[in-house]
């Protein structure tokens, strides 16, 4: 494998780290009601586990409710128990033909629960792609064992891998501030 091809490897698997990243974050709830929030509970529509953004639209009329209205009328009492058994802190509110989530206002307390799972979310990623860069390093070091390649080209190499893994991390400092933000904005 050339140094080129490790180090686009290397590059696609943390891109891959911060978007998983960004997509746990998404559903993390800030002050305001996002369409986020609810847009991956699993509903057992027919025997299959499907997204409830697959199901119905999805709205904010204002900044502390989320309007789930149904496609199909039939999947009414699905969605329903798929929002009860997702756990996620708000009891959905139904009026036959339309649910309602009122979001409570997050205390303190919530507040800094919230910005924990950041980080600790963010440290798994961190941690990832730590290990993106010990296993380009691998391919580095087997390569030196391979070819002939001169040693400045390898350490050039293992330098780039570092810079990469830098980059990343302030990818990920940033989207961490940026989301430690949002939940402690009042």
């Amino acid at each position: 494998m050339a140094i080129d091809e490790i180090l686009f490897e290397a590059e696609e698997s943390m891109e891959k780290a911060i978007e998983h990243l960004r997509h746990e974050l998404r559903g993390l709830r800030t002050g305001r009601a996002s369409t986020s929030l609810v847009e991956y509970v699993k509903v057992d529509y027919y025997g299959t586990p499907t997204d409830l953004r697959a199901l119905a639209s999805l709205t904010t009329p204002d900044a502390t409710s989320i309007v789930i209205k149904p496609f199909d009328p039939g999947s009414f009492k699905d969605i329903v128990k798929g929002l009860e058994a997702a756990n996620l802190g708000i009891n959905p509110i139904s009026d036959g033909k339309q649910v309602r989530l009122i979001l409570p206002p997050l205390s303190g307390e919530r507040r800094q629960q919230l910005v924990t799972k950041v980080k600790e979310a963010a440290e798994q990623c961190r941690v990832a792609m730590r290990n993106i860069r010990r296993d380009a390093n691998k391919h580095v070091d087997a390569q030196e064992k391979e070819s002939s390649l001169p040693e400045d080209q390898l350490k050039a190499a293992r330098d780039d891998v570092q810079d990469l893994l830098k980059r990343f991390e302030q990818s990920v400092d940033e989207i961490v501030t940026a989301k430690q933000g949002e939940i402690t904005a009042l």
